[in-house]
């Protein structure tokens, strides 16, 4: 079975690393585009390491990224001409399809989930819900497969260098962790909490998740170094159940994605589809929700996982 997942996974890698290969095309031959060969160089670079990662040496990896690094820090990379949909287009097919215009999401999330509780697990029960609400969305609206790919790119290059985002922070996360930081966070605090104190080590632990989240922009990468830097030492280590305990401060992490413009996909992908004028305005608008959540993840940790 774990062979199974693997080749799935691949394949899904495989595919993405294809798509990002035909942007990187078009872009190329966008002639409109004063920097179209530093744009599709990026896109390029991308593909190949999505498509082919597993038979590239590490080293040669790492070079690719600080080449993509290189190209985005002197601005080589800019949004080229995609597919037009012109306003009136827009409106109309939201005139047609009403609230049906949310069923492709909502058969992703319960695709994923019911596939997540099989022995495929949810990364493939990801790969695959994407694959069925795409089908979903295209007898839906009638789409053909050309549109497919016209809004696959329009969404790349609409998201941009940002993209990466995701991955690299994932990556700095399992960095962290092999360095130490969460013993360095232990160390740090262990100064500002009295022992036994509960209560400051759930505030402190749920904190902790939210700002380290913001830092890192990614909720997961900051959870194996906040749970080794405070959960374990200043919750658990005091009876907080575990299960509980841990859940909550995934969850209390996620506020913090609320509330960082390193959250790509969350906080720069709507402005940037949306064309946004506020570069912030998602996050400003989520504020107060995000900071209410953490407030009541500090209570729940503190109630039910003792």
């Amino acid at each position: 079975m774990d062979v199974i997942i693997k080749n799935i996974l691949e394949f899904f890698y495989i595919l993405i690393g294809l798509l990002l290969m035909m942007t990187a095309v078009r872009t190329f031959n966008d002639k409109t585009n004063p920097v179209r060969y530093g744009t599709s160089l990026f896109w390029l670079l991308l593909g190949v390491i999505f498509a082919a990662g597993n038979l590239i040496p590490y080293m040669v990896s790492g070079i690719l990224l600080t080449v993509m690094g290189a190209l985005t820090l002197f601005k080589q990379v800019k949004v080229g001409k995609t597919a037009p949909v012109t306003e009136e287009e827009g409106e109309a097919g939201a005139k047609r399809l009403g609230s049906f215009i949310f069923l492709p999401a909502i058969v992703l999330a319960a695709v994923a989930v019911i596939i997540s509780y099989t022995p495929l697990g949810g990364q493939v029960g990801i790969g695959i819900a994407s694959f069925v609400s795409l089908i979903v969305a295209m007898a839906l609206t009638g789409a053909k497969p050309k549109t497919v790919l016209d809004d696959t790119d329009r969404m790349f290059q609409s998201v941009g260098t940002v993209g990466i985002l995701p991955q690299l922070l994932a990556a700095l996360g399992v960095i962290f962790t092999a360095a130490g930081v969460g013993d360095v966070i232990s160390n740090a605090i262990s100064g500002f909490i009295p022992d036994g104190s509960r209560f400051l080590g759930v505030l402190a632990y749920c904190l902790g998740m939210a700002l380290f989240t913001m830092v890192m922009g990614n909720g997961f990468a900051a959870f194996t170094v906040i749970t080794a830097g405070i959960g374990v030492p200043f919750v658990i280590a005091q009876g907080g159940d575990p299960v509980i305990a841990g859940t909550l401060a995934m969850t209390a992490g996620f506020c913090g994605t609320l509330l960082t413009p390193m959250a790509a996909n969350f906080n720069a992908l709507p402005v940037a589809l949306l064309e946004m004028k506020d570069q912030n305005g998602v996050i400003k608008t989520q504020a107060p929700i995000a900071i209410l959540l953490l407030a009541i993840h500090v209570a729940l940790m503190y109630f039910l996982a003792f």
